[in-house]
């Protein structure tokens, strides 16, 4: 009993110094934002900020997320996406290092969310091509692609389909070595066979069948494709309004600087571009970012690249964005999707939580990259005159 309540006594205490450190935190947070715009200001402008981004870039993103969740239903239902995993197949074992089936896995998550590589990894008849490891590694691959086909269609929107492909192209280099990487931190750690004992050769047989004709097949996909897209979209209103509000108001300053602050949208106390600015030279070197503003953008994709495409229209308002910018925001967008927020799920799901910080280090090392390829790659395409 006194062992019992020794334990009871030191748990409540540490929630006491939890509640503490939290309070502090969060008042010496808000309450600087406060000193400096004026406690009516901050209010305003965050109220201001949530709804616009709700009504301006949240219902964007819907749109492009039930169209593009429209059509990858379709691709799916008619066999398109199986037609590129046959073509991308004999790709896979030399650059990914991952059986032909794995293309499989690129595509449903570029076509939707980082989620469906867990209903694909969890399936036996997917599973028994590969060694343990690499079937560990299909978070990172699967995640390197997450959202893909709606962070292109935001940025075409925009005006930037040729910077954009040119993100993907880096988003698939930063895939490689984040998926090599995590293989070879965690093969020693896990027995390097099959999981399950392989048929010879890839027979093809997964499968997604549906009912009915042709007709009926096409509506029954547009409507569910549309209905996840509506669901996706939903699912990311709290990461675009609570983390880009609170993104947005440490990066930009008042509207007007003559004026000062107004409790305007998008108004804020640029502390994240002043801490940028430090090292502004090595993310200038590395990203081609001239604004220390422009850091904002891979934060944000850590947690929720929905929010962080929430970011980008601020930009393109206040003229920081170039083709060179939008190539490295796919790249990163793409590559990282997210991935803090379900990287420990979906390992979790593989009965590997363990080896979690391992997959996090890969794909944070394989996002740089792909920020980095897609940086050089754009400046050499421009330099040699094809954009």
């Amino acid at each position: 009993m006194k062992l019992f309540n020794l334990k009871n006594t030191s748990f409540v205490a540490k929630r006491r110094y939890e509640a503490f450190v939290f309070l502090l935190v969060f008042f010496l947070f808000f309450g600087v934002l406060g000193h400096k715009m004026g406690t009516a200001n901050l209010l305003n402008t965050i109220m201001n900020t949530a709804w616009d981004l709700l009504m301006n870039t949240v219902f964007f993103i819907m749109g492009i997320t039930v169209l593009s969740g429209a059509l990858g239903k379709l691709m799916i239902e008619f066999g398109v996406v199986r037609l590129l995993e046959f073509i991308l197949k004999p790709f896979m074992r030399p650059i990914f290092n991952l059986p032909g089936v794995s293309a499989l896995a690129g595509l449903m998550t570029f076509f939707s969310d980082n989620p469906s590589i867990i209903s694909l990894a969890n399936d036996k008849n997917f599973k028994k091509y590969f060694k343990e490891y690499e079937l560990v590694s299909l978070a990172n691959f699967g995640t390197a692609f997450g959202m893909g086909l709606i962070v292109l269609t935001f940025m075409a929107g925009l005006g930037f389909f040729g910077p954009a492909l040119v993100g993907l192209f880096g988003a698939v280099i930063g895939a490689v070595v984040s998926t090599r990487l995590m293989q070879r931190l965690i093969c020693g750690k896990l027995e390097c066979y099959k999981s399950q004992e392989a048929t010879k050769g890839e027979d093809d047989q997964i499968n997604f069948k549906s009912e009915g004709g042709t007709f009926l097949r096409f509506l029954n996909a547009l409507l569910d494709g549309g209905k996840s897209g509506v669901e996706l979209g939903l699912a990311i209103i709290p990461g675009v309004l609570i983390i880009s509000t609170m993104v947005m108001i440490v990066t930009f300053g008042p509207k007007d600087a003559a004026i000062g602050y107004q409790g305007l949208a998008y108004e804020g106390v640029p502390i994240l571009p002043k801490l940028a600015g430090y090292i502004n030279g090595v993310f200038e070197f590395l990203f081609g970012f001239n604004s220390p503003e422009l850091i904002a953008f891979p934060i944000t994709a850590l947690g929720a690249v929905g929010a962080a495409l929430s970011l980008v229209k601020a930009f393109v308002a206040e003229g920081l964005v170039t083709g060179n910018v939008i190539a490295v925001f796919t790249a990163m967008g793409m590559t990282w999707s997210g991935y803090l927020s379900t990287h420990t799920a979906m390992l979790d799901t593989l009965g590997h939580r363990a080896l979690t910080s391992k997959a996090l280090l890969a794909h944070t090392v394989g996002g740089i990259i792909a920020g980095v390829v897609a940086n050089y790659a754009y400046q050499l395409i421009v330099y040699i005159g094809l954009m």
